[in-house]
This record gives C-alpha cells, structure tokens and sequence, in this order.
C-alpha cells in the first residue's frame, strides 16, 4: 500500500509538472500571438499614417474638395508669374508645385503672365518664362493667358464697384495717401474724397481712362475699412495711370489694374479652383476674397492657399538684387551659371529632373524656412551620377614621359563609359609614350598620406598600367615641367596582375589630346544669408572665387563630338556641360559641382553662426 502510495503521489507531481508547463507554453503562446496581432495591427496603422502623412497639407486640402464634390471634383490651378525679370529656383518650385498638382489630380493648369505694370515688362521677359517652363517638362492649358486679356472685364468690374459706392477716385499722391493709412494699431485717416457721389466718381474714372490725368494725379481706391487691423483692407488703391507703352496692348490703356484687383478676378475668369501664392500673400487673401464677393455669382469661386516660398543659403532671390547683380555687370547676364535663375541653372549643368527632384525633397510648407543650397547640389550630383558618361580631362596638366614605352607605339585601351549605367558600353582612349596628368597629383616631398604619384613611387593610370616615377625635370626657375617615368607592361588593366597599388589616376595622352576651356564654377556668395544683414550690402559677400577660367585643359579626343548642354563627369574632378560659347574648334565646358561638397565644413561653420546671430 506504501508504494502504491508513492507511486502515485510521483504520478500526481508528474501530472502537475507537465500541467504547469503547458500552461506556461499556452500563456507564452497566447501572448506571442496577442503581440504579433499587435504588431500587425500597429503597422497598418502605421501604414495608414504614413499615407495620410505623404500629402502635402495643400494635397488634402485639394482632395479633401474632391471628395465633397466642391467645383464637380476639378482641379484647375496657374501659374501667374510678372515679365518683368527672368525665373529662379524659387519659381521652379511654383512651377512644380502648380503643374504638379494638376498632373497628380488629372486637372489643367493655365500659364497667366501678370502684365499689369507696363513700366517694368518686357517680351524677352515672357519668352524666357515660357522656355523655361517647357524645359522642366511642363506644358500650360491651351495658349499662355495674361492680365491684359481681361482688362476690358476688369475695367467694367471697376465701375460696378462705384455704382456699388464702393470705389472711388482720390486726388491725393501716393504718398499722402500712404502715410494716412495709419498702423496695425492705429486706424487709418479717412480721405477727404472718400465720399464723393458715384456719378462724380464714373465721370472722373472714365477720364482717367480716356488720359485726361497725368500719372499719379488720381487713383482709384476700394471703399472698404479704413481701421481694419489688415492693412491691406484699409480702402486700397486698385488703379492708378501710367502712360507706358504696354508689351501687348500697346498705348489702348493708360490706367491699370493693381496686381490684387487683376488677381482674384483672372483667377475667377479662368475657373480656377486653387489659387497657390506664397506665403507672403497670405495676409493679403482678406481682400482676394473682398473683391471676389462683389462679383461672384453661383457655386463657384476659386481658393487662395499660400505656402511658403523658397528660400536658399548662400543665395539672393530678390528679383531687384539679381537685376542689379546683372546691369552692374557683376555677372555675365541672367543666365550666368552662378545665377539661381533656370535659365543659368541650365547653362551651368543642372537638368530638369534634378530640380524637379529637388522639388520634391524639399516639400510644401507653411511657414518660411531656409533650404541648404547643398540640397540642391546633391540633387544634380544624384541624377548625373546615374546618366553622365565618365570621360577623363586634365584641368592643370602636367606631362609624363614613359621613357620604356615605344615612341610610335599606339593602344587603345578600353574603358568603361558609366559604371552606374551597364547599358553604356565601353569605349577606346589611346594610351602613348608621352602623357598628361593633373599638376595636383603629383608632390616631389609628399606627406605621408599622399596616395598619388611622387619620386620612387608608384601609382596606376586608369584602365591602363602601373607607372613609377623615376626623375622630376624642371626649368630654370625651379618649377617641375616633366616627369620621366617607367610602366610596367605586365599591370595593364583588365589582365592578371599579382600587384596593386593605393593610388588610381586620371590621364590623357599628349599625341591626341584636344585643348579645351574650363570654367569652374562655384557658389556666388560666401555667407549663407548675403541679403539677411541689415547694416551691410549684400554684395559684400559675394565669393572671389566664384569663377576660375582654365585654359589649354587637356581631354580625351572622344570628347571632340560633344555638343551644347551635353552631360559628362570628368572623373575624380566633378560634372561638367558644354557651354554654348564653344564653336566646333574650342569647346568650353562649365562645371556643374564638383564630385564631393567641398563646402561641407565652411557650410557647418557658418550655419552655426548663422543660427546663432538669429
């Protein structure tokens, strides 16, 4: 009975032991399983996020309008910019953005120059803006729309407003009329004309019209609130006379429309539904919205949403301060390379696809911040890596004599055209007795990190051979102009070879060497915010060393078909573009950005002062 006893007592024990860990294993289980659900579930949200967090906030705005069916689901945006100067960076932003959203949405976006102000436009003006718009890879609804199309429209909107009582013409000069429009915190004075009749008001404006008046001895003003906290609203100004011959109307006119009467009315003329200004613009929707009021009539009406504009470092976007740089001939015109106008971005290299990139990256914002230029530069760097052929040219040459290679000899060595792009091919650069490399790569007392050429050492040539220097010439003023080296036949690139060495250089044979022009472009200004210091002009920080012009640069002969605004990476150097300065016997090529941000360090070091003094 004993050992019945203990026998069962052990089996009991044994049953709970295994109860027990069964229980611990379902326990486990069960949770692993709850935490996998979890984990599962967390990540759909997550996932859910992340897409509602890839729109933009103008994105959900719009589709938020497509959704509740407002405008019957259009999207219908323009792009509206002044002839009075060429476009920037800034502008391709607008640019993207505006026909971005229309190709997104499967919408229309128009192109409306903003011709109200004859004094300042010019048609180059307009050429250049439609240029550049079709060179980002847009194209406009129908033909380019302008302010001036509608001015009869607006005229009669003008006039409505006084049968309204409110408008009304005033005498008084711009000045005077400024300095009673008071301060944010104190109401405006009201003008001693403010209250004239409408048939006296019709009469006057129709005579403004028909040239009556001298410039600037009347005006038209909305009658709105002169103690509005938005100063915008305080009874603005909505046409003044000029007498200027006008780009397209010619001398018809000789009073225009102020840029915030002519805007929400074209916007309303068009069908617009979304109406995308910059950020400065914002306090200025009040009275957008003001004018439309008075002339709208059904469901619709267009939307202004502002954004914030681009801003830069190391860059000027004033359209005032890139036309000085220009008539003071600072710079070579507004297609300058070291310009931040499309048209000199295109010169210097960059492609549309680097700046729509970079378009992309930067986003849609609602407050105003600066972007890094180097942004911008990483952008071209990235879309050239992929598609500029890499050929090889000596900026600061320096020659090499092989003094064991044959004098008539002759190869054609291959290499590869782009390693990121296998779809290239390969091509033949002829390798000779006599070469040249850059002046750079070489030292006659070398620091100890220094991988390149230098007396008794050895370095390889690209897709070629092994070479060693063996004696340094130079002239009577002690300046080294030649270097007699041997090459190792057995090192040739491509075949077996048993040694290495740390140092790969660039090089162009002499006997077929073309004699080309560089212009080593770099940045404008040396201070990352140029126009942000009060008591200094701007032009003090422009950089000395913004261009460096190089002659008798030696490259490869294969370069000899290159053609205007082709793309190449000189290798170990940076990316470069023909010029449109060269002809078929001197090619000129400009350098986009060097291979690596050699302003990495200064970048850092003046941001943080920067940052510092805001």
């Amino acid at each position: 009975m004993a050992n019945f006893e203990r026998k069962a007592f052990r089996n009991l024990l044994t049953l709970n032991l295994l109860s027990c860990i069964f229980s611990c294993y379902f326990c486990r289980h069960k949770n692993r399983l709850n935490n996998t659900h979890n984990m599962k579930t967390s990540n759909l949200a997550s996932h859910t996020e992340k897409t509602k967090e890839s729109l933009n906030f103008i994105e959900s705005i719009v589709e938020e309008d497509i959704r509740k069916g407002k405008n019957k689901g259009r999207v219908h945006t323009r792009f509206p910019p002044e002839p009075n100067g060429y476009l920037h960076i800034g502008h391709a932003k607008s640019i993207c953005l505006n026909f971005g959203l229309a190709e997104k949405y499967n919408g229309k976006c128009n192109l409306r120059f903003d011709d109200t102000n004859p004094v300042k436009e010019e048609e180059e003006y307009v050429e250049s803006i439609k240029e550049d718009i079709r060179w980002l890879g847009f194209q406009w609804e129908g033909e380019p729309r302008y302010a001036s199309d509608y001015f009869e429209q607006l005229y009669e909107w003008a006039e409505m407003l006084i049968q309204k009582g409110l408008a009304y013409v005033d005498d008084q000069p711009a000045a005077v009329i400024a300095a009673q429009r008071g301060t944010p915190i104190r109401p405006g004075i009201v003008s001693p004309y403010r209250n004239r009749s409408v048939e006296e008001n019709l009469q006057l404006f129709r005579e403004m019209k028909e040239g009556k008046y001298q410039d600037g001895e009347k005006v038209l003003r909305a009658k709105i609130d002169m103690s509005s906290p938005n100063m915008h609203m305080r009874d603005p100004i909505i046409y003044r006379i000029l007498h200027e011959h006008h780009h397209r109307t010619g001398d018809k006119w000789c009073i225009y429309p102020m840029y915030d009467f002519a805007h929400g009315q074209s916007d309303y003329i068009e069908k617009i539904t979304h109406s995308l200004c910059t950020l400065e613009f914002e306090v200025h929707r009040p009275l957008y919205d003001w004018f439309l009021d008075q002339i709208v009539t059904g469901s619709y009406r267009p939307r202004q949403i502002e954004f914030a504009r681009l801003n830069l470092s190391y860059t000027v976007m004033s359209k005032r301060k890139l036309l000085e740089l220009v008539e003071k001939k600072i710079v070579n015109g507004w297609d300058d390379p070291r310009m931040p106008t499309i048209s000199g971005l295109r010169r210097r290299g960059y492609t549309p696809d680097s700046i729509r990139n970079f378009a992309d990256r930067i986003g849609v914002a609602k407050r105003d911040n600066v972007i890094d230029v180097a942004l911008l530069e990483h952008a071209v760097r990235d879309d050239l890596n992929k598609t500029a052929l890499r050929y090889m040219v000596v900026l600061k040459p320096l020659k090499v004599t092989l003094t064991n290679y044959p004098e008539e000899k002759t190869e054609q060595l291959e290499t590869t055209n782009n390693p990121e792009d296998l779809g290239a091919g390969n091509r033949t650069v002829p390798f000779t007795r006599e070469l040249y490399i850059e002046r750079d790569d070489f030292m006659e007392d070398p620091p100890k990190k220094f991988f390149r050429l230098a007396p008794g050492r050895e370095v390889r040539l690209k897709s070629a051979y092994i070479i060693k220097c063996e004696e340094v010439v130079k002239n009577d003023c002690g300046e080294v102009i030649e270097l007699k080296c041997t090459y190792d036949p057995e090192t040739r690139s491509g075949s077996v070879a048993t040694r290495k060495v740390k140092g790969t250089l660039h090089w162009v044979s002499a006997k077929y060497a073309l004699n080309v022009e560089v212009r080593l472009y770099d940045r404008l200004f040396n201070d990352p915010d140029p126009a942000g210091h009060k008591d200094k002009d701007f032009k003090e920080f422009l950089n000395p060393n913004s261009l460096e012009i190089l002659e008798n640069c030696k490259a490869e002969p294969a370069l000899a078909t290159a053609k205007t605004g082709d793309h190449f990476q000189f290798q170990r150097i940076g990316y470069f573009t023909v010029d449109p300065d060269s002809t078929k016997n001197h090619l000129v090529f400009n350098r986009t950005v060097p291979l690596r941000n050699t302003w990495v360090r200064i970048s850092k070091n003046s941001n943080n002062q920067y940052q510092n003094s805001k």
